[in-house]
């Protein structure tokens, strides 16, 4: 591939310094945030509210200058306040389309385990081929589109538990997690006047991200790295404690994931320590263990490491 230049590390590094001015504190999370959108991902953050989940995708919108749209997920919303709706024209005699909140480049679907599964499920056609069927009419969405979508973990009333199918299709979940004492000390001092989101300056386009997306796909997976990835999916479908292993979709996902953090890290080649440090987020919702190990005290995590370590790590190679 022709090499990652410094103009289009300079691109990154710039939105990476916006969201951090944002979110304190939270580098590794935001790395993952930048990962999934190079790589055509979506994202399921799953945490305690007021960490900083909508903070982050505003300013990620803002930063790569971005139409941004937000769905208020709750019982009553419909699968047509998503995607719009055909309204019939009385003067013209014809139906025309009234897009919904889904045409846009980033969709913050706020709270999505309150919808219905009927709701949930208009979001799937999206997420997987990036177009919405409305009418029999087929609409393609602006590109690049990503899906970030919250839930609650610990507020059970009212929500529907996302299905497989849909968690398939998020590339990433995570979780941003508690500041320390030190960062929320910053946070109280950086923020008593006003919030660094209300100033924050586009610098980026949606054109440069297009054009790094492309730049991924050309990163190099050495056959090696990729037969080691490949053995680690197969061992989550063959190891006893593992009720459902890692799906075709989530060694693509993994595979696209670790060429966009390659080059997030200035890399135009794939090593055995991106897939290490990205399969928890990308396999990690994908996984369901048996109820004998989760008895048992096991956790995907530990489960996951005990994968890797029964994978032998390929040699690097120098390029």
């Amino acid at each position: 591939m022709e090499t990652v230049t410094h103009g289009e590390l300079a691109v990154l590094k710039r939105i990476q310094s916006n969201l951090e001015a944002c979110i304190l504190g939270k580098t590794d999370e935001i790395l993952l945030l930048l990962t999934a959108m190079l790589a055509g991902g979506h994202v399921l953050l799953e945490d305690v509210p007021g960490t900083g989940k909508t903070v982050l995708i505003k300013a990620l919108a803002k930063s790569i200058h971005g139409q941004f749209r937000r769905i208020q997920c709750n019982p009553d919303l419909l699968p047509t306040d998503i995607t719009g709706v055909s309204i019939y024209h009385p003067k013209e005699e014809v139906f025309l389309f009234r897009p919904g909140p889904i045409m846009t480049h980033i969709l913050l679907a706020d709270e999505i385990n309150r919808a219905t599964t009927k709701t949930q499920s208009a979001l799937l056609e999206a997420m997987e081929e990036r177009h919405i069927t409305v009418d029999g009419e087929t609409h393609e969405l602006p590109k690049p589109f990503l899906l970030l979508a919250t839930q609650n973990p610990i507020d059970f009333e009212g929500t529907y538990i996302l299905p497989e199918a849909q968690l398939d299709r998020f590339m990433m979940k995570f979780s941003m997690g508690y500041p320390d004492a030190e960062t929320e000390t910053r946070m109280i001092v950086s923020q008593s006047v006003a919030h660094p989101l209300d100033s924050l300056e586009p610098v980026a386009e949606v054109g440069q991200i297009l054009a790094i997306q492309a730049l991924v796909k050309q990163v190099h997976l050495d056959e090696a790295v990729a037969n080691y990835l490949v053995s680690v999916i197969r061992l989550t479908r063959e190891n006893p404690s593992i009720y459902l292993g890692a799906s075709p979709r989530a060694t693509l996902a993994l595979v696209q994931a670790a060429k966009a953090y390659a080059l997030l890290q200035g890399r135009d080649y794939v090593i055995p320590d991106d897939i290490k440090f990205l399969a928890p987020f990308v396999l990690g919702h994908r996984i369901i263990l048996q109820a004998e190990a989760r008895m048992e005290g096991a956790t995907v995590g530990s489960v996951l490491q005990s994968v890797f370590q029964q994978v032998k790590v390929p040699v690097r190679l120098e390029r």
